[in-house]
């Protein structure tokens, strides 16, 4: 597939399984159709990477935050933490935050503070959030309904209702290798419906790489097989959606 305009509005760049080639990887990118990432960082370390990166390479950009299954790294006084992170000229997003009842749900309370805490800061410096959400629906739109944030719930896993409650709200929805899954039935269902200047594309590299790649290390340029998918789904073709979810990312996230 040659496919150019590629966006991916969710890489974390930093996880070790990129230790070994991550230059090599990352200078090839661009060759291979991709024109913009979004680092998250998922804790102080993580977030300074993503940060590095963006001033390292002209087409990363970085998301600062901490993510709900990285609460032994919160420190005391998130907001100090992050002010700082965020105000770095290519920081364009409070991510990964959310929810994430999947593993630990004894952490419910501390993760719901800690959700809150950074839609708040969010909201004070007007910057978009990257949103977390795994089996945590309920808890997650709720706090989203009463912020009102700008931003985007990544890998969406949620119904069409839940879709439609995301996007009255104004937000946009991310859709990656899950929806080419064979047993794919919420994401393909929600991938149909999304309007056109609310879809955005990611791939979560290095995890969730699409059919036919399932299983192998995820990066950026599998999203050309994410966007086929999607093309098939919604009637148009692989390149018309990677430049509507390009100038979608871009316009979120503010960048020229």
């Amino acid at each position: 597939m040659s496919l150019t305009h590629i966006f991916d509005s969710h890489a974390h760049y930093d996880d070790e399984a990129f230790s070994e080639d991550l230059p090599q990887l990352l200078a090839a990118l661009p060759e291979n159709g991709v024109t913009g990432v979004i680092s998250c960082g998922v804790n102080t370390e993580t977030s300074r990477f993503a940060v590095r990166l963006s001033q390292n390479y002209p087409y990363i950009y970085a998301a600062a935050g901490f993510h709900p299954l990285n609460l032994e790294d919160v420190p005391a006084d998130v907001p100090a933490a992050l002010r700082p992170l965020l105000a770095e000229k290519k920081t364009v997003a409070v991510g990964e935050i959310g929810l994430d009842y999947h593993y630990e749900k004894e952490t419910r309370q501390e993760q719901l503070a800690l959700f809150e805490t950074q839609l708040r800061l969010a909201c004070e410096l007007d910057i978009p959030v990257i949103v977390h959400d795994r089996e945590a629906h309920e808890d997650t739109l709720r706090l989203l309904t009463r912020y009102r944030p700008r931003g985007v719930v990544h890998c969406f896993s949620g119904s069409v209702e839940m879709a439609e409650a995301v996007l009255r709200l104004g937000m946009y929805i991310g859709l990656g290798g899950a929806v080419t899954f064979h047993n794919a039935k919420k994401p393909v269902e929600v991938a149909a419906m999304v309007p056109d200047e609310r879809l955005l594309t990611e791939t979560d590299a290095p995890y969730m790489a699409p059919v036919p790649l399932r299983g192998k290390r995820c990066d950026s340029r599998m999203i050309a097989y994410t966007a086929e998918r999607l093309a098939e789904i919604r009637g148009t073709s692989a390149q018309a959606i990677l430049d509507l979810t390009a100038q979608n990312a871009k316009t979120l996230f503010g960048i020229a």
